[in-house]
């Protein structure tokens, strides 16, 4: 991956069981394990205010982190679970899954627009109207892109960008199998106004003209 993935820290949580858990969430951490890869489940403990503020951020259960745990070595993970109590909905527990490289995941990659200059479109006032900021693709965690770029050179009003007009990486694909759209060049509302009155115009001069043929 070109971007650089979010550190996220944890300590090793000492002791298993109930009571290990139980004393963890009275000194404010959420209790995980992190399983998968080469390596055994290693139990974990979270900030509570770190994992709160990550969940209220959206998409965490779709991002790449690089986990941090002190004596051990970095390793990527995706999280696969977080438990949460049943009246107050708040995190309980977390689990997270160590990738190996030739992991397929899904992740939100987001889109970037370029040559917005060279495009006919934008230069007569056209408005460039994002629908899809970023697409979630199934990728290899070894080769995550750090973004997918839309060239928008000869683009003009009306047209339309669709996920089928990317060139995509090596490997991945799109979670909804269909051809969606990703953004789209409207026209500026001053040229909308004119087309709505010459409209107007032609369907008024229409009766006339029919009446004078007769």
């Amino acid at each position: 991956m070109a971007g650089e993935i979010p550190d996220f820290h944890a300590e090793v949580r000492t002791g298993t069981g109930k009571g290990a858990a139980r004393q963890a969430r009275r000194e404010d951490k959420v209790p995980g394990i992190v399983f998968g890869g080469d390596a055994d489940p290693l139990p974990i403990n979270v900030e509570f205010k770190v994992l709160l503020k990550a969940l209220k951020a959206g998409r965490f259960k779709s991002t790449l982190l690089n986990l941090k745990v002190e004596g051990h070595d970095d390793v990527r993970v995706i999280c696969r679970d977080v438990q949460r109590h049943v009246v107050k909905d708040l995190p309980t527990h977390v689990d997270f899954m160590r990738l190996r490289r030739t992991t397929k995941i899904a992740l939100f990659i987001p889109v970037e627009f370029i040559n917005e200059e060279e495009a006919p479109g934008i230069k007569r006032g056209g408005v460039l109207t994002t629908v899809r900021p970023e697409v979630e693709l199934v990728v290899t965690a070894g080769d995550i892109p750090e973004k997918l770029v839309v060239d928008m050179t000869g683009l003009d009003v009306g047209d339309t960008i669709n996920i089928s007009d990317i060139t995509l990486p090596a490997g991945a694909k799109p979670t909804i199998d269909r051809d969606f759209v990703i953004a789209n060049i409207s026209a500026p509302s001053g040229l909308k106004s004119a087309e709505n009155e010459d409209s107007g115009e032609e369907a008024a001069d229409a009766p006339e003209a029919e009446a004078s043929e007769e």
